[in-house]
């Protein structure tokens, strides 16, 4: 092998090493190897590890009780509006009948 491509392969393999690939490349090539039934694809397989997969678990109630928050005070600031609204008509309705100008 020339100066140039072992110079090259090294930048490389450094490269690769200082964003983490060869660790995440690693441990799923040992996750497969350590899985007792071997996967069918084992292209999918790394796919799937290598990618994260999908999260552990999802905290579903804390979710739902987001909602209910959200939904709650979407509902206090629609009620809200609707009083903002009714200030503002009989403002403007004052306004519009006894109110005299001078331009």
């Amino acid at each position: 092998m020339s100066k140039s491509a072992e110079t090259k392969r090294e930048e490389f393999r450094k490269y690769l090493e200082s964003n983490g690939i060869l660790d995440a490349l690693t441990k799923v090539l040992v996750g497969l190897y350590e899985e007792p039934e071997k996967p069918m694809d084992p292209l999918e397989f790394v796919k799937k590890h290598l990618h994260g997969g999908p999260p552990e678990s999802i905290d579903t109630d804390a979710l739902q009780q987001r909602v209910r928050e959200l939904e709650e005070q979407n509902k206090k600031l629609e009620n809200e509006l609707t009083v903002v609204k009714q200030q503002l008509a009989k403002y403007e309705g004052s306004d519009a009948s006894g109110g005299t100008t001078n331009s």
